[in-house]
This record gives C-alpha cells, sequence and structure tokens, in this order.
C-alpha cells in the first residue's frame, strides 16, 4: 500500500501525526506530510507503508479532518462523498 498527502487539502490538525508516527511527521509548514526512508517526503510524494501499519493509516484516512489523506494499492472500496466519510480517498 501506498499513501500521500495531498498539503493543500491538509488542516494541519496532526491527527495522522498522531495516529501513525512511523508513516506522518510535520513539515516546516506545520502541516502533515508522509514520512519514507530517508525522512519527510515533499507534497504529494508516495510513500510505501509497512504491512503492519496499514490498517492504521487507513483509519488516520478515514478521521482526516481535511480529507487530504490518499491511498493508493489497497483492496478498499474507493472513496466517495456519499460514503460519508466512512472509508479513505484510494486511487
Amino acid at each position: 500500500m501506498k499513501v500521500w498527502i495531498d498539503d493543500t487539502l491538509c488542516t494541519g490538525d496532526g491527527l495522522c501525526i498522531q495516529d501513525v508516527p512511523r508513516v506522518f511527521d510535520w513539515g516546516d509548514d506545520d502541516l502533515a506530510y508522509v514520512k519514507g526512508e530517508s525522512g519527510i517526503l515533499g507534497a504529494r510524494d508516495l510513500a510505501t507503508v509497512d504491512p503492519e501499519f496499514e490498517d492504521r493509516v487507513v483509519d488516520a484516512a478515514i478521521r482526516c479532518p481535511g480529507q487530504c489523506i490518499f491511498i493508493e494499492d489497497h483492496e478498499e472500496i474507493p472513496y466517495t462523498p456519499e460514503s460519508e466519510g466512512t472509508r479513505p480517498r484510494v486511487r
């Protein structure tokens, strides 16, 4: 599974960082970003999620107030506005 954050939608609440600090962290602009092997990745860069954290990343995407967490290569049903936040955005 891969994950990325749309920095234009991030509200800076930091819930994802609280939920999965091994995957998300603060950027210099006080917005959340995904972390890769070399540290914090740039806006919209994809990070590979360790299988151990996949469920927590999905939960973080669902909880995200800005709906800015996007998940790729996952078996979840794609997020739609009709789902009322019950699923993360999946590409």
